[in-house]
């Protein structure tokens, strides 16, 4: 197997070449005969796996938002002779409404939890979810991503339902629970990717991807305003029944009807079976045992992938796991409006993720860029401004409005990101698709774990400036990622990501 330890960076117009010349793009190319998209198997299972997002993105979602009615409001608001407390009015019909809703059902336990042990649980999902990343991604490559993706939904779904009770027992069961509902998911994206190094031909990852993905945005568009729906109606408990049965659900309908690869598919046309696998050639499919970790160690266009998804995911795991708290105690919306204004934002980046992906690849199909241009406008799209808006909603104020507004418009944009960095691994190295996202979701992963707590430190007053400081925080971070990336970001296959047939033809040279 060809090995590179090092990393040449080549001119914009070498790096389109490269890519333009590359076998995969070649094979879209020619002549073949692309059955329909709609209805076909590749489409219906790019639907399974939005489903199966939006649970998962569901099933990691419902703390933040029942977490509300969970802690006792009294031993978490600020002292009412602090100012900082009353920055913001409270409306008479907010105070009315809030204290109905957050009366939950007799016998419904209500618990002491300050901001800091509100920001440790609200990160304990991430600290399971680090540790089978990299496990997850190089299993789902040697042996298929379909049932590490279905059993992972599953294995969380049942921790889910078990919730309840571990709050019962004490807040460090809960911890432990939600890190170990976070060490059963953290195996559904690397599988994702796995499942899709043998199912995307090259000139329709973008869309698929992004739709497979976008599950996530949806996910929490659903599960905040019915978090908080079922909170007031049925109370909080039934918040972790309800989302750990739509799971177990969702893994029994994936375990019937999806399989690894094309070839191994009962329902799949020949038409269809044969473009796919023609189209995708010899750098899809299982890696086998052996990895190049050495190489992999110092590609320096898969660190700037590991540090850009960093610097993205900071800002997004801060408003996924933080939104809620930040609605309730600095604008004092009340749960209904909470859960619903919280997950407005995801709308707007379920859609441009979507969307995002299709622009893509109509851009590499007609070839008016290459693979590294597009991943770069959309990567810098997708940081840079809604880097901008975050700072924006720091500024806003007291203004429920405005700052509603920004972060709408800012998640809606992040979207597009969809369509850069974050599918960037199928590209450098579609044969090792699945670990790779397992490494660069470990790192990504670490400002799950740390931004929950960060904010928890930094708006422990519920103040204005405490919580403008987050967003500023998010916003520069962001940025940050967007310029590194633009640097050093590439779409080249990188020659460690070469099968050895191509390596004896000596075609490793066009990347």
């Amino acid at each position: 197997m060809a090995q590179n330890y090092g990393c040449s960076i080549n001119s914009p117009a070498e790096d389109q070449e490269s890519e333009e010349n590359s076998p995969l793009l070649q094979k879209q190319a020619e002549q073949l005969l692309v059955p329909p998209k709609c209805c076909s198997v590749r489409c219906n299972l790019a639907i399974m796996m939005f489903f199966g997002f939006a649970v998962v993105y569901g099933l990691r979602v419902n703390l933040s938002v029942a977490m509300v009615a969970m802690v006792n409001g009294t031993s978490t608001q600020p002292d009412s002779n602090d100012s900082k407390a009353k920055e913001c009015p409270v409306s008479s019909d907010t105070l009315n409404s809030s204290s109905q809703i957050l009366d939950q059902p007799d016998g419904v336990p209500r618990y002491p939890w300050d901001s800091e042990m509100q920001g440790m649980l609200l990160g304990a999902f991430f600290f399971g979810y680090l540790f089978t990343q990299v496990p997850g991604g190089y299993l789902s490559g040697r042996f298929g991503g379909s049932i590490f993706l279905g059993g992972g939904v599953l294995c969380t779904a049942v921790l889910t339902l078990l919730t309840p009770l571990a709050a019962q027992l004490g807040a460090r069961w809960l911890f432990a629970l939600r890190a170990l509902e976070g060490f059963g998911e953290g195996v559904t994206f690397p599988a994702m990717m796995a499942m899709w190094a043998c199912w995307a031909p090259p000139f329709e990852r973008a869309r698929l991807m992004t739709l497979s993905g976008a599950g996530g945005n949806f996910g929490a568009f659903v599960a905040f305003p019915l978090t908080g729906f079922i909170c007031h109606s049925l109370g909080w408990p039934a918040v972790f029944y309800c989302c750990g049965g739509a799971g177990c659900l969702w893994a029994v309908l994936w375990f019937i009807l999806v399989s690894d690869e094309p070839r191994t598919h009962p329902r799949i046309s020949d038409q269809e079976k044969e473009y796919i696998i023609n189209s995708i050639g010899s750098e899809g499919g299982s890696h086998g045992w052996s990895v190049p970790l050495l190489p992999m160690l110092f590609s320096v266009p898969l660190w700037t992938i590991i540090i850009t998804q960093m610097c993205s995911n900071w800002s997004y795991y801060t408003l996924l796991t933080s939104l809620p708290t930040y609605m309730d105690t600095v604008l004092h919306f009340d749960l209904r409006q909470n859960s619903f204004l919280s997950a407005l934002p995801y709308l707007g980046g379920w859609l441009s993720s979507v969307l995002s992906g299709v622009i893509a690849d109509s851009l590499l199909e007609r070839k008016l860029l290459g693979v590294t241009a597009v991943r770069k406008i959309f990567t810098v799209i997708g940081m840079l401004l809604p880097a901008g808006l975050l700072v924006a909603v720091g500024f806003s104020g007291c203004s429920g409005i405005l700052a509603v507004t920004f972060l709408t418009l800012s998640t809606t944009i992040g979207g597009a990101s969809s369509a850069g960095v974050f599918m960037n691994q199928i590209d450098i190295a579609p044969r090792y698709a699945g670990i790779l996202l397992g490494i660069t979701n470990t790192f990504g992963t670490i400002p799950g774990v740390l931004a929950p707590i960060a904010v928890g430190y930094l708006a422990k007053d519920h103040s204005l400036l405490g919580w403008r400081k987050v967003f500023c925080v998010s916003a520069g971070v962001s940025a940050l990622g967007a310029f590194l990336y633009t640097l050093f970001g590439t779409g080249k296959i990188q020659r460690w990501a070469v099968s050895d047939d191509r390596t004896e033809t000596g075609t490793e040279r066009e990347h």
